[in-house]
């Protein structure tokens, strides 16, 4: 059942308790219901979703206090599973929304590392935050540099979930967290920045995910990675024309400091390298060629891997966080080659979203990896059948589900 239908239902109703029945038309489609269950309670409470914390009257008009499901084995144990994970996945992606959601002057790279850190305290995550010392002594240069115009310290999250002790082999989700994009130097207009305490969304997505997977359990094991910070212009910012080297030891030359996710990115990237994940698959508000290219209906999906790429868009599929498909071919490599350094920032202005994907590449190793940019997804623009008007928490539940089916391949 599409989550969609249901959270319409719920934005149509004004009451109390809303009672919904499971039912199966067809007698062979008994073992179906336990995922219209969870689609049920998880459209619901994606449906419910309002932020109103900083409304004085908030409008309750719709609000639905109670959800009385009814179901002929509703007490069972494949029922009462079901509707946890479907109440799980909802309660995952809604916290990415609210993090979305908050206003910038709250939500500092110090205030989102508290709020990573407490989550994970309450679902069983390890949480480590680093510093700038010890993003110094990793030689991050691409996060350093791009937070040195802001007053506001950067930070390194890191969240680890073990649901498989007795293997090594660990997957990564990699999340851009920035938490305000001026544009830097390259400042930005007005406009540009109105929605720009979203630029961070990749990275709410990944703690969401890591939410719901510290919630289900499943039997794999997972790091989230969220490298944290403004891009603000200041007397110490970094320039057009500067030189980075990254954390793998590759160097950048800076075009545009406005292209400042693909540098915090970049060392997020090598660090999950380092610590010899795979998958990797990183999530972020990277490009406005990928909203010129798709539009706001699905994401872009890179990847070096057929398996990997096929499997995301099935959970795409399956979400409703639809992806497309797009190119990295070796023909686009000539358009990030710089004369003064190993990578240049930018490929100009064609293609925007694909020479930032490769960009990006640099800085994968061998490791199976994907790519979503997801710009102009992190918000609904009006309100819909599926999401208020506000943070969608696009990417969250994709990546939950990627997991939880990946584990499932490997029991």
């Amino acid at each position: 059942m599409d989550t969609k239908l249901v959270s319409q239902a719920i934005k149509d109703v004004a009451c109390d308790a809303l009672i919904i029945g499971a039912t199966c038309v067809d007698k062979g489609q008994e073992k179906k219901a336990p995922v219209f269950s969870a689609f049920t309670v998880e459209g619901t409470l994606l449906g419910a979703y309002s932020f109103t914390k900083y409304q004085t009257q908030p409008d309750n008009s719709s609000k639905v206090e109670r959800l009385l499901f009814v179901s002929a084995d509703a007490r069972s144990k494949t029922q009462q599973e079901a509707l946890r994970r479907g109440i799980m996945i909802a309660e995952g992606a809604n916290f990415a929304r609210d993090l979305v959601n908050e206003q910038p002057a709250v939500l500092t790279p110090t205030e989102l590392a508290r709020r990573a850190a407490e989550m994970a305290g309450q679902f069983g995550l390890k949480c480590t935050i680093f510093d700038q010392p010890q993003m110094e002594e990793l030689g991050m240069g691409g996060l350093l540099g791009v937070a040195k115009g802001s007053a506001e310290p950067p930070k390194f999250i890191i969240l680890s979930y073990c649901g498989a002790p007795n293997t090594t082999s660990t997957l990564a989700l990699v999340g851009k967290g920035i938490t305000f994009d001026s544009g830097g130097l390259s400042l930005k207009t007005a406009q540009g920045m109105e929605e720009m305490k979203g630029d961070m969304g990749g990275g709410a997505a990944v703690i969401g995910a890591m939410q719901i997977i510290g919630a289900l359990k499943p039997e794999i094991n997972v790091l989230g990675l969220v490298p944290v910070t403004e891009n603000m212009p200041d007397g110490a910012s970094y320039h057009p024309g500067d030189i980075l080297r990254l954390m793998n030891g590759k160097t950048i030359e800076i075009v545009n400091t406005d292209a400042e996710g693909r540098l915090a990115l970049a060392d997020a990237l090598s660090y999950a390298v380092r610590e010899g994940c795979s998958p990797i698959i990183d999530v972020a508000t990277l490009t406005g060629a990928c909203v010129v290219a798709l539009g706001a209906k699905r994401a872009g999906l890179f990847s070096n891997h057929d398996e990997l790429r096929d499997e995301l868009i099935a959970a795409g599929e399956l979400t409703g966080e639809r992806l497309w498909p797009m190119p990295l071919d070796d023909d686009y490599q000539e358009l990030i080659e710089s004369h003064i350094a190993d990578i240049r920032q930018t490929g100009g202005r064609y293609g925007g979203a694909i020479t930032a994907a490769k960009i990006l590449e640099h800085f994968v190793g061998e490791a199976q990896w994907a790519h979503l940019d997801i710009a102009g997804m992190e918000f609904a623009e009006s309100k819909s059948s599926f999401m208020e008007h506000g943070a969608s928490g696009f990417g969250a539940r994709i990546l939950a589900e990627f997991v939880l089916k990946r584990a499932a391949k490997t029991l």
